[in-house]
């Protein structure tokens, strides 16, 4: 499987000039905790809920800073038609739990953690479903019988 099916997109973007208070307002607006920071589809940084609290109000920077001032700019990425391994891989290697995908170079969407786990709660309820039908057409064992 790909990384492009089950990632999400379109990411959430701004510019790097873009102020806190836009990044927080978008964060909110698109329930998410991370936003890609994006310059004429070059991807520049990443910031994240911990980064706004960490960087920008711990270190008393006002609503109207920068988000270039708090973002992470070395970015671990993956390209969208790597298999779904390279990201296991990835995610296992760094402790990350965001990683922006590219395609050609361009920001095409996000692929989290928790996208991993919807993946593989999919998988395991394609599994169980049959297992379930067999356990339930089956007769359950008689007290005496070894079960």
């Amino acid at each position: 499987m790909k990384i492009s099916e089950v990632m999400t997109a379109p990411p959430v973007c701004v510019a790097p000039d873009v102020p806190l208070s836009e990044v927080t307002r978008q964060m909110a607006e698109h329930a998410v905790g991370s936003v890609l920071v994006v310059d004429h589809g070059a991807l520049h940084g990443i910031v994240t809920d911990r980064d706004l609290a960490v960087r920008g109000l711990g270190e008393g920077l006002d609503r109207s800073a920068r988000v270039d001032r708090v973002m992470s700019p070395n970015v671990t990425t993956v390209d969208a038609a790597d298999e779904l391994q390279v990201a296991y891989r990835t995610f296992r290697r760094t402790g990350i739990r965001r990683l922006p995908v590219l395609e050609a170079g361009r920001v095409v969407g996000v692929l989290t953690i928790d996208d991993l786990f919807l993946d593989v709660f999919r998988r395991l309820s394609d599994l169980l479903g049959p297992v379930a039908w067999s356990v339930l057409k089956e007769p359950p064992p008689s007290a005496g019988s070894p079960g």
